[in-house]
């Protein structure tokens, strides 16, 4: 065997390797193949859930990940798209200033003086502010030093704007690639988590909702907000139950209204939200723009204590990856995963980050 034949040979078999461990890291699916038991049917319901709630969860991660990309990536799209103009006005500027020098200087040597006019609309920062005096404008005309000085400060700034423009592409370039990557790590957890739900028999599947039932009335004993019993509650009790005035009423209203409308990652309405989406959608609609992702929602909003917490404030969950619209009585409106729609909930039903409060 040659060392050409066996370095090939030796090529193949790191790259069939690295295929085997690549496949085994891939997450794999929970459902038995054709002819072999099927390994929930040693699980318990509970474990079944968990495993459920653990993919959804991962999915959730991913999804603000994909959310927080789209976002950047649109902001910087606009910001590129400004750059671009900002140095079209430079080039511009700098092709005015390059004509003007030349023309001052065969003014001068001829003797003869440039229109003032002219002059302002040059060399002026603000052309609507016209030179009055002759004599200032004949003083700018003779002083071709500060026309170069001009012309190179022109000169720099189009550089400056060149770099930042290629630097916000570059930027813009790597924000959408991680865009993509959110997205298919989005797409494997769902469709791992819908193959495990679609696989239950009958009796998991009932168990299985039974199970969230006794969890959803659990976390209402959970729930130290207003209306737990110390406090003052902020519901009606009824089924209106929102207190809520000005534009936390319309925000409320907005959100309640969609129930019924299923979630997809990334979606902002009108038919399908996904958490955030659905929030920042529901305050866009009461006049006060919020940030698009629960995290921004987080950083960015007014903080209040949960003691405190008012129909129309957000609820952030976890590490501030999934968010609800409190409504009162220690409930929210949410988009709260793929498979469900937006329904309400009881605000106890997940670990609790804090609370903002939009439109202060």
């Amino acid at each position: 065997m040659n060392v050409s034949t066996r370095g090939r040979r030796l090529r193949s078999r790191a790259a069939t390797a690295a295929f085997v461990c690549a496949i085994t890291l891939l997450p794999g699916p929970s459902y038995a193949t054709p002819g072999e038991p099927d390994p929930r049917n040693d699980k318990s319901i509970e474990d079944i859930h968990d495993e459920l709630n653990a993919l959804y969860r991962q999915a959730e991660v991913a999804t603000e990940a994909y959310d927080t990309a789209d976002v950047k990536a649109a902001e910087q799209e606009k910001r590129l798209a400004s750059l671009h103009k900002d140095l079209a006005r430079t080039e511009d500027r700098l092709d005015d200033l390059h004509d003007l020098a030349g023309a001052a200087a065969r003014t001068q040597y001829r003797g003869g003086n440039l229109d003032s006019t002219g002059i302002q609309l040059l060399l002026g920062d603000h052309p609507d502010h016209a030179l009055d005096d002759a004599a200032q404008a004949r003083q700018a005309l003779r002083n071709l030093v500060t026309v170069s000085a001009i012309q190179k400060n022109a000169h720099a700034e189009l550089g400056r704007q060149t770099d930042a423009a290629a630097e916000k592409l570059r930027e813009l370039k790597s924000t959408r690639a991680a865009k993509a990557d959110a997205k298919q790590k989005i797409e494997k957890k769902i469709a791992e988590a819908e193959r495990i739900e679609a696989g239950l028999k009958k009796e998991q599947t009932r168990q299985l909702a039974q199970l969230e039932k006794d969890e959803a009335q659990e976390a209402k004993s959970k729930w130290t907000g207003p209306g737990s019993g110390g406090g003052t509650s902020t519901g009606t009790g009824s089924g209106g139950r929102v207190k809520a005035s000005g534009a936390a009423a319309k925000a409320v209203a907005f959100a309640l209204a969609q129930i019924g409308k299923p979630y997809v990652w990334g979606a902002v309405g009108p038919s399908s939200y996904d958490c955030s989406g659905l929030t920042s959608t529901a305050w866009a609609a009461a006049g006060h723009p919020i940030p698009r992702t629960s995290q921004a929602q987080w950083q960015g909003l007014t903080r209040v204590g949960l003691a405190s917490v008012q129909p129309g404030d957000l609820i952030i969950y976890y590490d501030a990856t999934h968010v609800g619209m409190y409504i009162g009585d220690g409930e929210i409106v949410h988009a709260p995963r793929p498979g469900r729609t937006v329904t309400t909930a009881p605000a106890a039903s997940m670990p609790i980050l804090g609370v903002v409060r939009p439109g202060v």
